[in-house]
């Protein structure tokens, strides 16, 4: 369903499942197909929200570039229209950003999954954020996402994702937008970030270090942090042990409120 920004800019968001609300923050440039895996694990005894970021799949993409802090009032203009007072946010990379921001400056975040994300732009390898971008070639644009092995091994699951891709990322200027957005971010203070939070790194990612990943973790006063195989999309690769870990972090932290 779409809203219009105070901005002017429609953003578009679904749901599925009735529940505690869990919403599912996007990473530079890929649309809401990222998010298949964790959302079939969750939808059901949670509400799951996603939503397209500007310049992603049906939501508007106005000229760049773009700053953590709108995407962060982009998504408290989704959950306010949605009518949401607390959720649990999952964000990869860029999206972790913009959770990590919208949980200092809002008051809706109950917990925070991160992948793949850092506490600063500065940690982020712009040139290898540039290669994820689909104008570098459908198959190209996969080799600093996912491994060697999963890309030889997975061909249809990768045909699948490339069809994904053409239909709901973003490209060109929005993608450029998306990418000025991570690597300009500078982290609110993170001692003042105190919700629950788990953070997940690819060990081979080449976009975000793994000591960049682990620092935030350690910055967080209720963070921790765990190691995927894999590349910036390890959470994709590894989506079953992955989800398999964010239900039941959001079991423990559901049941916490009762």
């Amino acid at each position: 369903m779409p809203i219009t920004t105070n901005d002017g800019v429609s953003l578009h968001y679904e749901t599925t499942g009735d529940g505690p609300t869990v919403v599912f923050v996007g990473d530079v440039g890929y649309g809401a197909w990222q998010w298949g895996w964790h959302h079939d694990a969750v939808a059901g005894p949670y509400e799951a929200v996603v939503w397209d970021l500007r310049g992603t799949g049906d939501s508007d993409a106005p000229a760049g570039p773009y700053d953590v802090a709108t995407l962060a009032a982009d998504l408290d203009a989704v959950l306010g229209d949605h009518g949401v007072r607390s959720a649990h946010l999952v964000g990869a990379g860029l999206g972790g950003m913009i959770a990590l921001q919208y949980a200092h400056e809002y008051s809706r975040a109950r917990t925070l999954t991160l992948y793949n994300t850092a506490s600063s732009g500065d940690a982020v390898d712009a040139e290898a954020l540039d290669a994820l971008g689909l104008d570098r070639g459908p198959k190209q644009s996969l080799s600093g996402a996912f491994s060697p092995r999963f890309r030889e091994d997975a061909t249809d699951l990768v045909e699948r994702i490339t069809g994904w891709r053409e239909a709901e990322d973003a490209t060109g200027d929005a993608f450029a937008a998306q990418a000025t957005a991570m690597t300009a971010f500078s982290a609110p203070p993170l001692y003042e970030v105190t919700q629950p939070a788990e953070l997940y790194y690819g060990v081979d990612d080449p976009v975000v270090p793994s000591d960049a990943a682990e620092s935030l973790a350690a910055d967080l006063p209720r963070g921790t942090s765990e190691a995927v195989e894999g590349r910036h999309c390890s959470f994709v690769e590894h989506a079953q042990p992955v989800t398999d870990r964010l239900t039941a972090f959001l079991d423990q932290h559901t049941e916490d409120q009762h």
